[in-house]
């Protein structure tokens, strides 16, 4: 079968960003800590005035196809995932094409289009998709764009409030792609939650706890299945690991349950037994409480050992550079941890040609999905770090006032009164609303 994957990443961040330890945590009254080590953020991105889900997923567009120089007649989907839709009938896909056709020499009038909501998953749903549509010979030669674009806002006080974020991912798939080539083998844990929802409301209903254990179970259900599928999966296989990550440190608390379900009966658990014993097994225990205890005790001490540090420093660290500096973009967030690991080998010029990446998604409600990728020859030519960190050093920075009035201003009512903060320049930007309360967009050169 051809290889299908994808062939190109472009980035847009909101075009503006709060400073976590300088700017929230003294009005907070928190030890700026509690954030950049105990979250592991820096900064967050929001989104301007004039910026929304569809600005963001159009101008990130946009630099995809001028930079892969991508005529519109041979792309044959464009699929938007989102958990920040303001239309229950209208995709936000229409929208972006829309906005395109203004600027671009083509039309996407035989492009099918679409919208996916699975909250953060939706995004690697919606690359499945365009994988699917090509592999099964429905795509007659053209490939697809694949968006995942968000404003992750909280209500003001909710524990969430310091992971927030703006931006989105665009990419190109096709056959033959010059980055990564997907996998067919996936694995699911997916079971009917309540961690995080939004019942015809913008901002979400959150239990943290019970959102951070759901995620770990149905990490460690998704391996499980792919393993079923692919045989035992061992540390030294992957490269990097991306992982969703709502915040750095919720990714730090799967690597090691990962690790610890990946080292078990391996060499490496031997080696490591006369250090801190060996994993406890749930079929010693006749009590549940116990096992989970001793297990909690064994990862702990797992978690600092050299073996584990070092897988941890090589594997998955390198995956959280971007997220750190920008928050949470929910559907964009495990894509922003693949390129920020291919950013990092290609700057420490590491060889991946031929490497794996597990790549692990999660979306509340709940659903996790493991799958492969396969980094092909002259990935790096296709990857400018460069062109990111010009991206996000070029983001107004405001004060924690300014953020209270960019926050009371991003919600789905009409009335806005927030000046912006920057000059639009190359980009699309909202224009106000049409006659049948549809939100129209031009494009500012």
């Amino acid at each position: 079968m051809t290889a299908v994957g994808i062939d190109g990443i472009e980035i847009w961040s909101g075009k503006l960003s709060l400073d976590l330890p300088e700017e929230f945590a003294p009005v907070m009254d928190d030890d700026p800590e509690k954030y950049t080590k105990g979250l592991g953020l820096f900064q967050s991105s929001f989104p301007d005035a004039y910026e929304d889900i569809v600005t963001m997923a159009a101008n990130a567009a946009y630099r995809l196809i001028e930079r892969k120089d991508i005529d519109p007649a041979d792309v044959g989907r464009i699929d938007v995932a989102t958990e920040s839709a303001f239309d229950k009938s209208k995709p936000v896909s229409t929208y972006v094409a829309g906005a395109l056709e203004q600027v671009l020499d083509g039309e996407f009038r035989h492009a099918n289009k679409g919208e996916r909501k699975f909250a953060c998953i939706s995004g690697t749903q919606a690359l499945n998709d365009a994988m699917n549509w090509i592999a099964a010979g429905r795509n007659r030669g053209r490939g697809a764009i694949v968006i995942a674009t968000d404003t992750a806002l909280y209500e003001r006080g909710d524990p969430g409030e310091a992971t927030q974020g703006a931006g989105a991912v665009a990419m190109y798939v096709s056959e033959d792609p010059s980055i990564v080539e997907l996998s067919m083998e996936q694995g699911f844990g997916s079971v009917d939650e309540t961690d995080f929802l939004k019942p015809n409301q913008q901002f979400p209903s959150v239990d943290g706890k019970r959102s951070m254990q759901v995620y770990l179970a149905r990490m460690r259900e998704a391996l499980e299945d792919f393993e079923s599928v692919t045989g035992k999966s061992h540390p030294d296989d992957y490269r990097f690991i991306p992982f969703h990550t709502p915040f750095p440190n919720m990714v730090r608390k799967a690597a090691v349950l990962g690790y610890r379900h990946m080292i078990r009966d391996t060499d490496i658990e031997d080696e490591l037994a006369a250090e801190i014993g060996r994993q406890p097994r749930p079929e010693e225990y006749e009590d549940d409480d116990a096992f989970s205890e001793d297990i909690q005790a064994y990862m702990d001490a797992l978690s600092e050992t050299e073996a584990y540090r070092e897988w941890y420093e090589r594997t998955i660290e390198p995956t959280l550079d971007i997220s750190s500096r920008v928050g949470n973009w929910y559907t964009s967030s495990v894509h922003l941890a693949r390129l920020s690991a291919l950013i990092y080998a290609k700057r420490e010029g590491i060889d991946l040609a031929g490497e794996t990446l597990l790549v692990g998604s999660y979306g509340s409600g709940a659903q996790a999905e493991i799958h492969e990728e396969r980094v092909v020859e002259g990935w790096e030519s296709e990857i400018d770090g460069d062109s990111v960190d010009e991206l996000l050093a070029a983001r107004h920075p405001i004060t924690f006032e300014e953020y209270e009035r960019v926050h009371d201003q991003h919600n789905h009512a009409k009335e806005k009164t927030l000046e912006p903060f920057t000059a639009p320049e190359g980009e699309f930007v909202f224009d106000g609303w049409g006659p049948m309360n549809e939100r129209q967009y031009t494009f500012i050169e």
